[in-house]
């Protein structure tokens, strides 16, 4: 994996927001409920944010909020899929989270490639979220 992930500045939410809009799994089905002021609102509560940049490119985003004890967001280019990146992300999230917080909460859509991803990174499948559209995983350390 080329590039560094670092923590998130504000003036890399326009970025971030560019690829959460064009991923290809987990897409918002109203692009409305997340809005760039969303993402300032989450940088200025006790959470942390970080993003994959390469040649100064964002490529990918990670965000995760100590307060709910839920990773909100881990994102990459689709053109940047299985390049490492959200790997490398998911280490930054975990690395510092677990000095702060006892377990991690995320959810995601089933039979994607995501729930393989938090599989394999440790996370146990906790069942479906009460509307039934998507799974809740948990990590503890």
């Amino acid at each position: 994996m080329n590039g560094a992930v670092r923590p998130m500045r504000a003036e890399d939410v326009p970025a971030a927001h560019a690829i959460r809009l064009r991923v290809r799994e987990n897409r918002l089905s109203d692009p409305s409920v997340v809005t760039e002021a969303d993402y300032h609102a989450f940088l200025a509560r006790d959470t942390m944010s970080w993003v994959h940049a390469r040649g100064g490119t964002i490529t990918g985003f990670a965000m995760v909020d100590v307060e709910r004890r839920n990773l909100w967001a881990l994102f990459v280019a689709p053109e940047q899929e299985g390049k490492g990146i959200g790997r490398a992300l998911h280490e930054a999230v975990v690395a510092w989270y677990f000095t702060r917080a006892d377990r991690l909460r995320l959810t995601t859509a089933p039979g994607t490639r995501a729930t393989a991803f938090y599989r394999r990174a440790g996370y146990a499948e906790l069942g479906p979220t009460p509307d039934g559209r998507e799974l809740m995983f948990e990590l503890r350390p």
